[in-house]
């Protein structure tokens, strides 16, 4: 069967549905959280499945679908500290549209830092919560790798169980980089603003010097599906937009490696940020322009 004529509409591979979001989006929006998986690199030894097909051409026809025009690629544990793949999907974007968040070990060198840095990295990205090529995430290895991007002005992502963020919450207050905190902190939707990681996110938000993720909404939601609009998130989502709009950016999660095929359609994920939103379009543009563009310092 041949491709629709408008390129919009074509079938984006690990993507439901063919439709836009019901918005359209401002110029220069951002997906701040996604990843490329290309079978010309090979996955680590630790990681036990197999990685999807989703290369930077399947990406480019997400944009088109959604709109967005720039993009943060985020290296996946499945690569473990080989980062080739997400150096190679940012030269393949360019340095105008896309940067890149890294993984790598403690035992990194500044060498290899300032290599990653010339290349579009802005970031690592410290994981607790699924497997690792060096095996156990500590809070020391966390503290180790923010001291050691503090000379170039990185960030540091974490991605956490919200009963971690609880715990490390005054270890993380404690970082002399900017925070970025994965996937809404994982917060239990059925809990929303009463949770106590929330109550966490918001003390660290309001420190000055912490940021998170609006991606991810499918993770915990009893609502999602290929025919859901996570209505159960809608609480959390709007309680963080409300509360700090400018500290907030969006993401894909693109091609959604923790969901079942087909069950995750981008374009409602995007509709599910207007409902988070709820009306306030400054917000909007915030999220998906002007906060990240400063974070992930993008040019005008």
């Amino acid at each position: 069967m041949p491709l629709p004529s408008d390129p919009a509409a074509w079938p984006v591979p690990h993507s439901a549905g063919r439709a836009g979001p019901a918005r359209r989006l401002p110029a220069r929006a951002c997906d701040s959280h996604m990843h490329i998986f290309d079978p010309r690199f090979a996955p680590s030894p630790h990681w036990q499945r197999t990685p999807p097909d989703a290369p930077v051409t399947a990406y480019r026809r997400l944009q088109q679908r959604l709109g967005t025009e720039r993009a943060v690629v985020v290296t996946p544990s499945t690569y473990g500290t080989d980062n080739r793949c997400t150096l190679d999907a940012l030269a393949q974007l360019g340095p105008a549209v896309a940067r890149g968040v890294a993984v790598v070990d403690a035992a990194v060198d500044d060498a290899e830092l300032d290599r990653l840095a010339a290349q579009g990295v802005c970031g690592l990205r410290v994981n607790f919560v699924t497997p690792q090529s060096w095996g156990t995430t500590t809070p020391e290895m966390l503290d180790t790798l923010a001291a050691r991007i503090a000379r170039l002005g990185w960030h540091v992502q974490v991605f956490l169980h919200p009963e971690q963020v609880v715990a490390l919450e005054p270890r993380l207050a404690r970082l002399p980089v900017p925070l970025v905190i994965d996937h809404m902190g994982r917060i239990d939707p059925a809990q929303g603003p009463d949770a106590a990681a929330f109550a966490a996110v918001r003390r660290l938000i309001d420190g000055g010097n912490t940021w998170v993720k609006l991606s991810g909404a499918y993770m915990r939601s009893a609502a999602g599906g290929p025919q859901g609009d996570y209505a159960d998130t809608w609480p959390l989502g709007r309680a963080l937009v409300r509360a700090a709009p400018g500290r907030l950016v969006w993401g894909s999660d693109w091609p959604h490696t923790t969901e079942a095929p087909g069950t995750v359609d981008d374009a409602v994920l995007l509709d599910t940020l207007d409902a988070w939103c709820d009306g306030d379009d400054a917000a909007r543009h915030a999220i998906l322009v002007d906060t990240p563009a400063r974070l992930y310092g993008f040019m005008p």
